[in-house]
């Protein structure tokens, strides 16, 4: 089986179960989430392979990370990634990318990830639900972090927190590739 079947796969089987497990009817969670009935079931019969926009709108919505809805192994409490099963889930062709290194619940979706954006490149993102904070840290270059039409500029050895219900742009303005560590915590569905 290929990457992308195991990870249609488990996509399918993990929005199915925090759906019952949060007792959603597909038109509660295609409503929660912005997305059409359809492409839940879609999802759910594993017969589409969705944008990472939609697949963050579910997760949102179901409260849980994208690594949860993305795991295809019920680990134990202590659970290791290895390199080879770090997911790229955003690139353009000039080099930038977004890698998902690592996730759990606690008590709300809590994901780790890695950035490299190279010169000229962005990332826009969504507001995520209220209460959801992320905390950057740039190990190289410069970000330019845009929070609701503000700029606000991140050199290499500082760190950045704000609060992510509202949208927000990842920039590098500069010459050199810019790399950082994101943290992303979403507050828990009640």
């Amino acid at each position: 089986m290929s990457d992308l079947d195991l990870l249609t796969q488990s996509l399918a089987r993990n929005v199915k179960r925090w759906r019952t497990e949060r007792g959603f009817t597909l038109d509660a969670l295609a409503a929660r989430a912005g997305v059409s009935r359809g492409m839940l079931i879609q999802i759910e019969q594993a017969r589409t392979n969705p944008s990472l926009g939609t697949v963050v709108k579910i997760g949102d919505a179901l409260g849980v990370s994208i690594t949860t809805l993305l795991d295809y192994e019920q680990g134990p409490k202590v659970r290791i990634v290895p390199a080879g099963q770090v997911v790229r889930l955003w690139h353009t062709d000039a080099g930038s990318y977004s890698r998902l290194l690592a996730g759990t619940e606690a008590p709300g979706p809590l994901e780790m990830w890695d950035w490299r954006l190279m010169p000229g490149d962005s990332s826009d993102s969504d507001p995520h639900p209220a209460g959801t904070v992320e905390i950057a840290h740039v190990t190289a270059g410069e970000l330019t972090l845009t929070v609701e039409g503000a700029e606000y500029r991140v050199p290499a050895g500082a760190s950045v927190t704000f609060e992510a219900n509202a949208p927000h742009v990842y920039a590098n303005r500069g010459e050199v590739p810019t790399e950082m560590v994101l943290t992303v915590s979403v507050p828990p569905v009640h």
